[in-house]
């Protein structure tokens, strides 16, 4: 007796439940035949359009995974299984994620923006937070950059990207300005043609856009110069310093006083 209960039931099940889950078989292998087919195209586009080797394994990782996902509830719709208690364990886990993670996500959003949008790229000179060095890496959650006494600094992307970035390097030149001060003793005239002269000879100085050499102010104890002259960004330190030593020799030379200090 209860063996024909067993195949009435079964038969009943097998009418009325088993054209859904011989249909939710073949939903999820065209599905899986599918991805599979995505995945490639998806890798050939990305190629195609220069997207971050960096950001191509996540945004790939990314789609495919929420492809299998949707496969896996489209699936369990068509068999009829039911979802609630699923749908709230996978809530519950992305609440408990999110709050142990926020400070991660942030990093890692940041990462993806900058390897999108490229406020930089890796060896340009960049200040930000507080630092200035040479990028050297632009992994998903920090930025490594070297300064120029050989110091790796680390900056979280999440900060990285919502405070204000200096872009040293883009413009392909950078301008360097300081400042000398001359008595007024001294022929004006003679101090700025040496001045100009230093700089014409200096070979590190690009004359495109020209160099200017003029009196910026007048104090009370000197005149004040100031020096405005491009270069390129990774020979500032070295132009600065080899101009401003020119400059003073070549006045001193020239017989040119500079007012004591106090005075």
């Amino acid at each position: 007796m209860k063996l024909d209960e067993f195949y009435t039931e079964f038969h009943h099940w097998l009418i009325n439940r088993g054209p859904n889950y011989v249909g939710g078989l073949i939903i999820f292998f065209i599905g899986l035949w599918f991805i599979k087919f995505l995945r490639a195209r998806l890798r050939m586009r990305m190629m195609k359009r220069g997207i971050h080797s960096s950001l191509q394994p996540f945004f790939l990782s990314l789609t495919i995974t929420a492809l299998y996902v949707l496969l896996i509830i489209w699936v369990m719709n068509i068999i009829g299984l039911e979802m609630s208690i699923f749908t709230t364990i996978i809530g519950a886990f992305s609440v408990a994620a999110g709050l142990a993670l926020s400070g991660t996500f942030q990093n890692f959003a940041g990462g993806v923006l900058i390897l999108l949008l490229k406020p930089f790229e890796i060896d340009d000179s960049i200040v930000a937070q507080g630092q200035d060095g040479r990028v050297v890496s632009i992994q998903m959650f920090y930025t490594v950059l070297i300064t120029a006494d050989n110091k790796t600094v680390i900056i979280p992307n999440g900060k990285l990207f919502n405070e204000v970035i200096v872009n040293i390097t883009r413009e392909g030149r950078r301008r360097l300005d300081f400042e000398l001060r001359v008595g007024y003793n001294n022929d004006i005239e003679k101090a700025k043609a040496i001045m100009t002269g230093v700089v014409n000879a200096n070979e590190d100085i690009l004359h495109d856009p020209a160099a200017r050499v003029g009196v910026i102010s007048l104090d009370n104890d000197c005149v004040r110069f100031t020096i405005n002259v491009w270069v390129d960004p990774a020979d500032f330190l070295n132009a600065k310093i080899n101009l401003q030593e020119q400059m003073l020799k070549e006045l001193a030379a020239g017989g040119v006083n500079f007012p004591k200090p106090g005075f």
